[in-house]
């Protein structure tokens, strides 16, 4: 690493040399100098004629980027406020695209119309108050105008109040490299957790001794219900994630030694949104180049690709580490029937630990001694589950 900040510093001391070698021999223009690198009038057309040039292939390559790759940009929003994150993000690219349109014409108009020529004086203005005053104003006002469109959605994005609005409280947890949900069951309440508890099917640290933990039910798939609001808890286990369900627009930081949280209201299932025609295209595109690759690698004597199905995903957005790429969990959003339906077979958190507790406790052959669960969190989970029984 030294030796590379030692490399680094020589170039740049290098190229500073260079650069004051330059400057000197400007300075000595006519006292004799050589002045064959100072720009003529033939010199200033060429770099005129090229900055039109360059206009020109900005806007060409810009065109054809929206033409070839337009259609990758993700499909409508599965969420209700992912109306207003879209129409915020449509407003900003049209005034930048407006913005930039008209200053880049203008700025490399001026940069030909004004290049230099030696039968031409150059013209210099102190100042212009009125347009000083446009360009600032008009830009102030633009800005002032989207802060606050984008304070307003933000708010109304992120201020839930959970005891005067019907939410679903869930627990997404991260950890390197995989994610885990927690439902609140039907109080709706999450228990107490730490890392401390961590140990068996424990893998979050739930406080298996609250009583608002006797529901909990930990998963690996996330199921949500359509129409319903959810409200996520966030955790970090290790280093610093972030959970990104990019169909929902929603997107929040799980930090560790921290909870934050993200709520949204899906508008689609995952049924209604696989059979989309935008999305219907879309995978028939991907099968269809998966299907050339398949062909390649058959011919190498390699097993195919398997076909692909869209599902919701929830993805880390966040460099987390080595396997960061594959930190996803899918999502499927349901019918409340079916969303009832799908949870009301998941085992809470307090039975998995019994039955990790019991399947210790079985012999493990004719002459082997039953082991002993020393486990002190599963015995108190016991307790708890006795008393509350």
């Amino acid at each position: 690493m030294t030796s590379l900040l030692v490399i680094i510093v020589l170039v740049l001391l290098a190229i500073a040399l260079w650069q004051l070698t330059k400057i000197f021999d400007l300075t000595q223009v006519g006292q004799g100098a050589n002045n064959d690198q100072i720009a003529n009038d033939k010199d200033n057309n060429v770099q005129g004629y090229l900055m039109f040039g360059f206009l020109a292939f900005l806007y060409i390559f810009t065109i054809y980027g929206l033409f070839k790759w337009g259609h990758l940009v993700l499909d409508n929003p599965a969420s209700e406020h992912g109306i207003d994150v879209d129409r915020l993000m449509n407003i900003t690219w049209v005034l930048i695209f407006t913005v930039q349109a008209i200053t880049q014409v203008l700025l490399h108009y001026f940069a030909f119309k004004y290049r230099g020529n030696k039968d031409k004086k150059a013209l210099y203005f102190a100042d212009n108050d009125r347009l000083e005053f446009i360009w600032s104003v008009i830009p102030a006002v633009v800005l002032a105008g989207l802060i606050l469109y984008g304070l307003y959605a933000w708010t109304n994005i992120m201020f839930v109040d959970e005891k005067e609005e019907e939410v679903i409280v869930i627990e997404l947890y991260a950890k390197q490299f995989a994610w885990e949900a927690r439902y609140s069951g039907e109080d709706n309440v999450l228990g107490k957790a730490n890392v401390r508890y961590i140990e068996g099917v424990n893998t979050l640290g739930v406080d298996l001794a609250d009583p608002n933990a006797q529901d909990d039910k930990v998963v690996t798939e996330l199921h949500i219900p359509k129409g319903k609001k959810v409200l996520f808890k966030m955790r970090s286990q290790d280093v610093l994630h972030s959970a990104y369900m990019p169909h929902f627009r929603a997107q929040m930081n799980c930090v560790p030694g921290m909870v934050t949280q993200f709520a949204f209201t899906p508008t689609q299932t995952t049924e209604e949104y696989r059979n989309s025609k935008k999305m219907t295209e879309k995978v028939a595109n991907i099968n269809k180049e998966r299907a050339k690759r398949s062909a390649v690698l058959v011919a190498n004597g390699e097993s195919p690709l398997d076909p692909y199905t869209f599902d919701y995903l929830l993805l880390c957005n966040k460099i987390c580490g080595a396997s960061h790429y594959n930190m996803q969990m899918k999502i499927v959003v349901d019918t409340p029937e079916d969303y009832k339906k799908w949870l009301s077979e998941k085992p809470t958190l307090v039975e998995a630990v019994l039955a990790e507790k019991a399947s210790k406790e079985e012999p493990q052959g004719p002459s082997a001694p039953v082991k002993k669960d020393t486990t002190s969190v599963a015995v108190d989970t016991a307790k708890v589950v006795v008393a509350v029984k």
